[in-house]
């Protein structure tokens, strides 16, 4: 070719290929290149062994091509061939080559006739091709023949897609010409991703197998199924000719003689065999790579921008430096308390819009969990009123008191002071295993250095458990504090006075504003098919009552349930369901909604029924509480035979014994969080900033825990080396920018002549005077025909670039005119063109 810059093209791509092939990785970049694609047995593999002019391609029945084969094709003055896998020999006889391409197609697939779709890289250098690359896929088939997985057409379908769908691939579509064009598979599965022909190339093969009396002459000259690009007829050794070992330079002669004298293919014969398509091949591949490099280019720099910050840190890398390691260990330690502080405290960047974690989580356990835990220990009423008669009685003794004794005020409130701490301490136990969630999730970033992972989640979850412990010990202090004075005069406290003017009612009235709106979501009502089934709506919480609607619009309500005498109830979660259920029933036995007694709510998670039940508790509504013993139901009658004066006593010690309770719950829930903070979690934080790196100098040797991880490595190795490979490419595809010499596309020819008389005479032949050459194909998938000229490699095809460089006419002198650039020409029997 003249223009040398354009000869480098088809290098270049193979030097592309072979720099993302080595990494494993094709850097999701389109890279030109024709694939070629045939049924089985089509002739594939004999037309890719007539290029190389060699015996080098496996064969045999059924599915030979097993895996893709990027075939790169070098001109050169040395006759071998080289794989991609074994780097440095040079194979010189092409039966090793056959045999590489076995064995290694049978060290990813096996035996058993599967097929993979990790190509085989193998470049051949020869004086007696030109440079090109093809892709050999494996052959289509429909039914699976032995052991062959049965769904290998649809494999060897999407092996066949995820190459030709892109739109920088050529499709060279193998057909034998003794089986019908419309029913070709490779015309097919071409035509569904390239519905214009804009990028597919027919090749039809056997054209010597077909029956007497018949040709292709229709096909070849694209008039049958019009492709842009044409098709080119090729002859290819017949089995008979490979087992009797027939040269192929006498096959290419045999070739060439079957065109020249079969009385059908001879006008177009210089158009047909395999050194003309070897040719176009090379000038189409080559025109398409100059078209594809601009946006090749851009995809390279964009992809190169994107691991500019990655490989940054890893050019001057060394994984055994001592100062390395000593300083990755530092900005790791340093790096981890950060995350666990932004954990803790919440942080604007990189915010998890899925699930609550960390302070968020541990918020939700101060602020909902431990209140809802508090009220379901609160006393039940009956037991304790008769806790507080007994009390009474045993207090006066054999005499019969005249006044309320203090004293069985101090014993009750004292017993249920005790039972605070066991709220409490099932509080601190939900806190650590938040913050050991939290240490797990902030390690994960350490997962380069697996041994820096591990103890330094050891070495924090370790202190966090010794933390428990004192934690533990100070809120019990908190409640024995609480246990060794009834402060009787605190300002919240309602005094004697007050307390025998309240009644029942009083103690349990609403804490909240009346149809004050508490909560709004979306419950599940879990009711029996036979009764219509579960159904999703929309519950709206105030403080006077429970209502559900259609939607959040709240226009549509179902039903509106009273909050009076309604309590919660614990219901385990089905077999077969994934949801998490609480019940509202009525105290008094009565129906709840339509028939039921009690109705079923639910939710996704447990999150979501703490967070109601906390709710239901603003508005009122407790949880139910175990029922009494059978003995002592029967003893509970005693309560029923007090006498008006010990009835007054009871509910006087009941009020006051109720505001104490409340002013003791209000002070743990306040210094509860406060607690688990202090002596907790800020602990934790001052350990992780101040002492970690401390107990991880003295836990063993820095060198072996701060070596990486072999996945971090390999990670970092082909981060480097796509780095290089993006960088190379850009060099190389710069370097052919600025020394390719474009040459503008000829002007038409005139096409008047095609009006005059569009079709030749049926009983003769045409002539070059009345019709246009032979192979003039019609508007191919809805695009205008394009004319013939000199020059032109296939009838039909879209217009190539010469490969010799423009000429720049001489200056004229003053007053003559100019020669227009281009002369329509006659094309006459007795001149032949370039191409006859």
């Amino acid at each position: 070719m003249g223009n040398r810059g354009m000869e480098d093209l088809i290098p270049l791509i193979n030097k592309l290929q072979d720099a993302f092939s080595s990494i494993g990785q094709s850097c999701n970049l389109d890279l030109p290149q024709i694939a070629v694609v045939g049924g089985q047995s089509a002739g594939k593999s004999s037309v890719l062994e007539n290029f190389v002019g060699r015996d080098f391609l496996p064969r045999g029945s059924g599915i030979v091509t097993r895996r893709p084969l990027i075939l790169q094709l070098v001109n050169s003055k040395a006759e071998y061939a080289e794989f991609l896998h074994c780097k440095g020999r040079k194979f010189v006889d092409f039966d090793e080559v056959r045999q590489e391409i076995e064995a290694e197609t049978e060290r990813l697939t096996g035996s058993n006739k599967g097929i993979s779709p990790i190509p085989i890289n193998l470049r051949v250098y020869s004086p007696n091709v030109l440079n090109l690359t093809l892709i050999d896929l494996p052959g289509m088939t429909k039914v699976a023949v032995g052991d062959q997985p049965h769904d290998i057409e649809h494999q060897i379908r999407d092996m066949l897609l995820q190459f030709i769908t892109k739109e920088s691939c050529l499709i060279l579509a193998v057909t034998p010409a003794n089986t019908d064009l419309a029913n070709s598979d490779a015309l097919k599965i071409a035509k569904e991703v390239d519905p214009q022909g804009l990028r597919t190339i027919g090749v039809i093969t056997k054209l010597d197998l077909m029956d007497e009396g018949t040709d292709a002459r229709d096909i070849l000259e694209n008039k049958l199924l019009p492709l842009r690009r044409g098709y080119i007829g090729v002859v290819n050794r017949s089995q008979k000719d490979i087992d009797g070992k027939k040269d192929i330079r006498a096959a290419l002669a045999a070739e060439r003689k079957f065109f020249l004298s079969h009385p059908g293919y001879r006008h177009i014969a210089e158009r047909m065999g395999t050194p003309h398509l070897q040719k176009t091949l090379n000038q189409q591949l080559t025109n398409h790579i100059r078209d594809t490099l601009p946006g090749l280019r851009s995809k390279l720099q964009s992809q190169l921008l994107s691991l500019e910050k990655e490989v940054e840190e890893y050019k001057n890398f060394r994984p055994d430096d001592p100062a390395r390691k000593t300083k990755a260990l530092l900005q790791m330690v340093q790096q981890f308390g950060v995350d666990f502080e932004k954990c803790i405290e919440g942080s604007g960047d990189q915010v998890d819009t899925s699930n609550l974690s960390g302070g968020a989580k541990i918020n939700r356990i101060f602020h909902e969990r431990f209140p809802f835990e508090l009220v379901k220990m609160e006393f039940d009423e009956k037991e304790l009123r008769k806790e507080i008669s007994y009390a009474i009685k045993n207090i006066h003794g054999v005499r019969t008191g005249l006044f309320t004794p203090d004293l069985a005020f101090e014993a009750i409130v004292k017993k249920q002071i005790i039972k605070l701490k066991e709220p409490c301490l099932k509080c601190i136990d939900l806190v650590i295993q938040e913050l050991i969630n939290t240490v797990r999730q902030c390690t994960n970033k350490l997962g380069s250095y697996p041994l820096l992972k591990e103890e330094t989640e050891r070495i924090v979850t370790t202190y966090v458990r010794e933390r428990e412990g004192k934690t533990k010990d100070q809120v019990l202090l908190l409640i024995d504090i609480e246990l060794s004075y009834i402060n009787t005069n605190h300002e919240d406290f309602i005094g004697f006075a007050n307390a025998q003017q309240r009644t029942a009612a009083n103690a349990t009235k609403k804490r909240v504003m009346p149809n004050q709106v508490i909560r709004r979501g979306w419950l599940t009502i879990n009711i029996s098919i036979m009764k219509g089934g579960s159904k999703d709506y929309w519950f709206v919480l105030t403080a006077e009552s429970l209502s559900w609607y259609k939607d959040e619009e709240e226009k549509e309500k179902k039903y509106m349930l009273p909050l009076d005498n309604l309590k919660l109830r614990d219901v385990e979660k089905g077999f077969m369901s994934s949801k998490h259920v609480f019940a509202i029933f009525n105290t008094e036995q009565r129906n709840v909604y339509k028939d039921l007694r009690q109705i079923e709510l639910a939710c996704d998670t447990q999150e979501d029924v703490d967070s109601w039940k906390a709710s239901f508790l603003r508005a009122g509504v407790y949880p139910e509480k175990d029922q009494p013993d059978s003995e002592e139901t029967i003893n509970s009658s005693d309560t029923v035979s007090m006498d008006p004066q010990l009835e007054r006593q009871v509910e006087t010690i009941r009020n006051l014994v109720d505001s104490y309770i409340g002013i003791a719950n209000k002070s743990i829930r306040d210094l509860m969080p406060k607690t688990i903070m202090h002596l907790m979690i800020n602990s934790a934080k001052d350990f992780i900033h101040s002492e970690l790196l401390a107990y991880l100098y003295s836990a063993g040797d820095q060198g072996s825990m701060m070596e990486e991880s072999a996945e971090q490595a390999q990670r970092r190795d082909e981060m480097l080396r796509m780095y290089h490979a993006l960088k190379e490419a850009l060099v190389l595809i710069g370097d052919i920018s600025t020394t390719t010499v474009s040459v503008p596309v000829p002007p038409p020819v005139d096409d008047n002549w095609i009006a005059k008389d569009p079709s030749p005479p049926p009983a003769s032949r045409p002539t070059a005077a009345t019709a246009p050459p032979p192979g003039r194909p019609p508007a191919a998938f809805g695009a205008p025909p394009v004319p013939s000229r000199p020059g032109d490699p296939t009838p039909g095809a879209v217009p190539l670039v010469p490969s010799r460089p423009a000429r720049v006419p001489p200056a004229l002198p003053p007053g003559i005119p100019r020669r227009p650039p281009h002369r329509p020409t006659v094309i006459r029997p007795s001149e032949p063109s370039l191409l006859d």
